[in-house]
């Protein structure tokens, strides 16, 4: 069966959800505020979350994980004051001020570059946790909401959204993607120059540019200098879009189940809100962690920011393109995006990354349904992702398809091709 064949006037029914969901984002950002990783606000909506949806579901579970929030976006300051003082390294071994160091600046400068690379790649890129031990721990939550089947259990689908939201990105606020993308395109360029520089100096080849050297190490330290003020650890955004919407949608689905008393016979749906993912994924890192499916085939949909229907997609790949998703969970979204009357794209997480990919990574059959313009969108990570910006079209789109995929999961299971 298919979900729109569930239900007499199931438009109707799905439009309720729509308006409950988005109602539901507004009470939360008016009562509970911006939501910082790991932080009481963060918990208080967990809290919200939990307590609003003991009533339509079966079980709601809280699962605690410990979290360094402040590291993901750290490595920024970091990276600037690492690669201020190797540009400061390279120009005093290039100076000839103090020749008997000069050895000695040009290994302070290589080491220092290189590992403020390791860092940007690690930290952002490859959401690795390395700099962890650096910076103060907190506790945070996920919360699991249950519908159970009403037999045995065979299969378990959960729709996941984050409820944490993110600092602002100064330049994202300034100039939208455009700017955003020149700043990091320039600070990256700077860095990767520098690091070039550094090597060249090993073999003497530096020597050869005379001035130049001094002129392009100091011209790179503007764009560096610059990415100093990319995060504003000041201002914590509203989120409603990043990811209320997401956690909403995905609740959205057992209450439908709920109101109109539907529930499979084998086939467990759960709707998740994580925790930290704004902090570098660390909410969907400690669930796939500890994870235990009970030996019940397990498929994870992360949903992501529900605002930009024309941008609605499955995504296929994630974590700038280095984590391929599950290709059988892609393909049952992109049936129900069918069944739901879009032919939606496959699309790729080219910057940045989901919830998928950590639960990916943690063995968990994982994909994406998002719907953000990827440039990104102006209100990405800035203070304009409030409620009166939200997309009611696209948040209903979602849900739709969110509920095809559950029916079609439900009496097809998992396939290659539908």
């Amino acid at each position: 069966m298919k979900a729109n064949e569930c239900v007499a006037n199931y438009s109707s029914r799905v439009r309720e959800m729509t308006n409950y969901a988005a109602r539901e984002v507004k009470r939360v950002c008016k009562d509970i505020g911006p939501r910082e990783s790991g932080e009481e606000s963060e918990r208080k909506a967990q809290q919200y979350v939990a307590d609003s949806m003991k009533d339509f579901c079966d079980e709601v579970k809280t699962e605690e994980f410990s979290v360094h929030p402040r590291a993901f976006m750290g490595w920024v300051t970091l990276d600037v004051v690492l690669m201020l003082f190797s540009i400061v390294c390279l120009i005093l071994a290039n100076t000839g001020l103090l020749p008997q160091a000069e050895n000695i600046f040009v290994i302070a400068a290589t080491a220092l570059s290189a590992l403020s690379i390791i860092f940007m790649i690690g930290e952002f890129l490859l959401y690795k946790q390395l700099l962890d031990p650096l910076f103060p721990k907190r506790e945070s939550c996920n919360v699991m909401c249950t519908r159970k089947a009403e037999k045995e259990t065979k299969r378990r689908i959960i729709f996941a959204g984050h409820i944490d939201s993110a600092y602002e990105w100064r330049y994202t606020h300034l100039g939208g993607g455009k700017l955003l993308k020149k700043v990091i395109a320039l600070a990256i360029g700077a860095m990767v120059i520098n690091l070039i520089m550094d090597i060249l100096s090993f073999f003497d080849i530096s020597c050869y540019l005379d001035k130049g050297v001094l002129i392009l190490a100091a011209v790179t330290a503007v764009p560096i200098f610059m990415a100093a003020f990319f995060v504003n650890h000041k201002l914590v955004v509203p989120g409603a879009n990043d990811n209320l919407t997401g956690v909403f949608a995905s609740m959205a689905v057992l209450r439908f189940m709920e109101h109109n008393n539907i529930r499979f016979e084998n086939t467990e749906v759960v709707a998740m809100s994580t925790g930290c993912e704004e902090a570098g994924l660390r909410g969907a890192k400690a669930f796939a962690k500890s994870y235990d499916d009970g030996g019940v085939e397990t498929v994870v949909v992360a949903v992501d920011t529900l605002r930009d229907f024309e941008y609605l997609s499955v995504y296929n790949k994630d974590m700038t393109g280095t984590v391929k998703l599950d290709g059988q969970v892609a393909a049952m979204l992109k049936k129900a995006g069918e069944t739901a009357g879009m032919d939606l794209p496959y699309a790729n997480v080219f910057f940045g990354s989901s919830d998928a990919a950590a639960i990916m990574q943690g063995g968990i059959k994982s994909a994406a349904l998002c719907a953000m313009d990827p440039e990104p969108a102006r209100y990405y990570h800035t203070r304009e992702d409030t409620p009166d910006n939200m997309n009611l079209k696209t948040i209903e789109a979602g849900i739709n398809v969110m509920l095809e995929t559950a029916f079609l999961y439900d009496s097809e299971g998992l396939k290659d091709e539908y």
